[in-house]
């Protein structure tokens, strides 16, 4: 199954096991068994650490990397290709004695949870979003031996996936029980099951003192913001309700400029690794409630956080991105991820054969559906305007292909379902004014972007549309309170443009403290 070239990369990351393993397989007669087979022989091959051995686990095909003569190890079900070849590759180094990147605090924190932990993730291997939680939970499960992880192939195990109504990727199960489904980090997986995270962390930002730069935001404009910040030699700090922002959510990347292609938790590893190698101080998992400017110029602006804590900045980098537009009709929330789904590159291996739905018929609504349509049974595509928005070219392929219906000029008014999962969709013919039903399993909503800036009412200027106003320089309507990326009014939502546009808000903010010392003065004085 390996190539010579990828034989030749995970021989020499398997250099770096330094205690013996066990490859233990539970296989079948079947075609994919045979397949995990092979891998397993080509991996044991490898390393004269590695050995494999038989098992009898209840899915198959499974294997579980085990530490020989321990009960250490983690499991997956199905074949960890695709997306999933690096939680592989991690995973075999982890439990091989390997020390992990993570934060030394972090893992300290895994090691002392009390209880028993079972996990199951269900994972494509289309994903983009399910290593990050796999990665996560494999690592906890190598550090506590109270903790134990499964990873499952959806798309093998259908009759499980269906019997416990899994219908978005990554979906957790913890101790039998529905967990969390969608991208988690490792950080927040162990604040969901640690119950004294939350203050701890609250404590220790009121401990904080005032920054010179406060960003509000870890995507790629806050990222870029923090970095020029940092390296004007002045206290920076970031705080971010995920590191990474919407770039962690998507597929393909291929107009990042002088980066000809990579994918979105790629590029945000390496845009928090960049911010790292500069004294920054990085708050995750920590989501923005309200922003109090400051009374007087040159006095600190004030953050507060959703846990209570709030933080202070002499000037403050507002870049809390988007996230995708709802459809805000009945039945959407109720059914979300019960057959309601923003992703189809995640979720769409889940609905084989099955009947779905796109709205929206932008690039994005019309390339969801050309993607759909080759795994799925039937694709119908709704589109409010009297049009389709798309690029030509995505709309004659869109066009060409058989298993395909397009329905413009209709208004989605409801999302029915049984109570577990969606059965149908109603929209409102916008010409004639009647009402049809649509009968389907799933809905994959691609109508844009809304920005986040509910929490900034009142205080700065906000657009009819939500978006925070800015002039050339990144300036809100406050002085000191700056602004950059998806959540601004800059006209192009584009990455490349975020990171300029973070730039050039601290930079803006820079330019703005030099100037302040007789202000600053008096404001401290007073």
């Amino acid at each position: 199954m390996l190539d010579a070239n990828l034989k030749g990369q995970l021989k020499a990351y398997m250099a770096n096991i330094t205690q013996p393993i066990e490859l233990v397989a539970s296989l079948d007669d079947g075609a994919k068994s045979r397949e995990l087979e092979t891998l397993l022989n080509e991996i044991g091959e490898l390393s004269d650490k590695v050995t494999v051995t038989s098992g009898n686990d209840r899915r198959r095909p499974s294997f579980m990397i085990r530490r020989a003569g321990t009960d250490i190890g983690v499991t997956f079900a199905g074949i960890p290709m695709g997306h999933e070849f690096t939680s592989l590759v991690l995973a075999l180094l982890q439990v091989g004695g390997h020390p992990s990147k993570a934060a030394q605090d972090l893992m300290e924190q895994i090691k002392d949870l009390d209880g028993d932990f079972s996990f199951e993730t269900y994972f494509s291997l289309s994903c983009q979003n399910c290593p990050d939680v796999v990665q996560a939970l494999n690592l906890m499960s190598v550090l506590n031996p109270r903790i134990k992880h499964v990873a499952i192939d959806g798309a093998l195990f259908k009759e499980e996936v269906d019997a416990r109504q899994v219908m978005a990727v990554p979906t957790v199960f913890l101790n039998g029980e529905p967990f969390a489904s969608g991208r988690m980090e490792l950080e927040q997986i162990v604040a969901k099951i640690d119950s004294g995270a939350a203050d701890r962390a609250a404590a220790k930002i009121r401990s904080q003192d005032p920054f010179e730069v406060l960003i509000v935001g870890g995507g790629p404009a806050g990222a870029a913001a923090a970095i020029y910040a940092a390296r004007k030699g002045i206290r920076t700090g970031i705080a971010a309700e995920r590191f990474g922002g919407q770039v962690l959510d998507t597929m393909a990347i291929e107009n990042f400029i002088s980066v000809s292609h990579t994918e979105g938790p790629k590029l945000a590893a390496q845009l928090e690794q960049h911010v790292k190698d500069y004294d920054v101080d990085i708050m995750n998992l920590q989501k923005a409630a309200k922003l109090i400017p400051a009374s007087v110029e040159g006095g600190y602006h004030e953050v507060v956080l959703e846990n209570g804590a709030s933080l202070k900045g002499r000037t403050v980098i507002l870049s809390t991105g988007a996230r995708w537009r709802q459809m805000g009709v009945p039945g959407e929330d109720e059914y979300r991820n019960k057959g309601v789904a923003y992703c189809p590159h995640c979720d769409g291996p889940l609905f084989k054969g099955k009947r779905v739905a796109v709205i929206g018929g932008g690039n994005s609504g019309v390339e969801a559906a050309i993607d759909l349509a080759g795994i799925v049974a039937h694709v119908t595509l709704i589109e409010f305007d009297s049009q389709l928005r798309a690029d030509a070219v995505l709309q004659r392929k869109l066009a060409s292909l058989p298993n395909v219906r397009i329905i413009t000029s209709a208004l989605t008014t409801k999302v029915e379902g049984d109570g577990a999962r969606v059965t149908s969709l109603s929209y409102k013919d916008r010409n004639q004014g009647t009402e049809h039903d649509v009968e389907l399993e799933g809905i994959f909503v691609q109508i844009g972007l809304v920005p986040n800036t509910e929490w900034l009412k009142d205080a700065v200027a906000l657009s009819p549309r939500g978006e925070i106003e800015i002039d050339a320089r990144g300036e809100t309507s406050q002085p000191g309170i700056f602004a950059a990326g998806d959540c601004t009014t800059v006209p192009y939502k584009q990455i490349v443009i975020a990171c300029g546009a973070g730039s050039t808000a601290a930079l803006s903010a820079f330019d703005y403290l030099i100037r302040l010392p007789a202000a600053v003065e008096e404001a401290e004085a007073a």
